[in-house]
């Protein structure tokens, strides 16, 4: 009898081991919650005390998480929270372009920029479609880019049509839980095909008639990468907002690149101030203009629409 219960006893503390083990949420459906534990994925439900009435960040992609016979009992602490897309703890953020088909737009690079500096999460940058430059418009293209040498972010030039790229920028993200993101029709779904061989997603060409791509990812999934670790892909960042920045110290705090300029103000937002060192730097070439004209427009926009309304 008493080995008996010894032997059950063993069994049962096997089963809860077996059943009680951490993981990473890679998607969510309806409801249930899909956790990859060792490239093993399990079906779970969230306990009951984790739930909170009307709250979406309850769990999302990318929580680490226990698990116990299906039912997610604890999450873990974030590093970090993106709310458009929900993502949590990114280790990088994959800002996706294209050089060409659709055109670079500048304006929607630095909003990607702002928000990846509001969020804590580091950027990457990547540039696809570079077949179809020439050498010369290519090396023009990568002068406009200058000014992120200056903000220590990495930029990947590839072309996924002649494969080219692609180990470095596995390179980068082995290991690592990264989002990717940008503007529909830069070739996100296909980068994504050739990083990791779990999903194939679906793929788009450009329109031919407002030069913009056609939208293909149907859902944020966590994907994993063939060189260990995972990726998102992110179609909320398509269509990113200006982040909730309180105030406008808490903004130049996100253009690091004028923190090495001392003004007469200390308290000067670098716009109408006069022995402004930003500007005097600006004059000098030595801030890249494109950079400090999205400060202004940033500047104004939530100075007008969102600041005033707490004065």
């Amino acid at each position: 009898m008493g080995i008996r219960v010894i032997i059950l006893f063993l069994l049962n503390k096997i089963f809860i081991e077996v059943n009680s083990i951490k993981g990473v949420v890679v998607n969510k459906i309806q409801g249930y919650y899909y956790v990859d534990v060792e490239n093993v994925k399990y079906e779970c439900k969230l306990k009951g005390k984790l739930k909170f009435l009307n709250k979406k960040d309850n769990c999302v992609v990318g929580d680490n998480v226990f698990i116990e016979n299906g039912v997610i009992s604890e999450i873990y602490p974030r590093k970090n929270i993106l709310y458009r897309p929900l993502v949590a703890n990114l280790s990088k953020i994959v800002i996706t372009f294209a050089c060409k088909d659709p055109n670079f737009d500048i304006n929607r690079f630095n909003l990607m920029l702002l928000n990846s500096f509001f969020y804590n999460v580091k950027p990457l940058v990547v540039i696809n479609k570079i077949e179809l430059l020439t050498d010369e418009e290519l090396n023009i293209f990568k002068e406009s880019l200058d000014f992120l040498k200056r903000l220590n972010i990495k930029v990947i030039y590839i072309s996924t049509v002649k494969n080219t790229g692609i180990d470095l920028l596995e390179a980068e993200l082995k290991n690592c839980i990264s989002a990717l993101g940008g503007p529909s029709g830069v070739g996100k779904s296909t980068i994504i095909n050739l990083l990791q061989n779990d999903i194939v997603l679906e793929t788009g060409e450009t329109s031919k008639k407002t030069s913009r791509g056609r939208h293909t990812t149907k859902g944020t999934n966590l994907l994993n990468l063939n060189v260990g670790g995972y990726i998102i892909d992110t179609p909320g960042f398509s269509s990113l907002d200006i982040p909730p920045i309180e105030s406008s110290s808490d903004l130049i705090n996100l253009f690091e690149e004028f923190n090495d300029y001392k003004c007469k103000f200390n308290n000067c937002m670098h716009i109408n101030e006069p022995q402004c060192g930003v500007k005097n730097a600006l004059e000098k070439n030595e801030i890249s203009k494109v950079r400090y004209d999205f400060y202004c427009y940033v500047f104004n926009n939530l100075k007008n629409e969102r600041w005033n309304k707490y004065d």
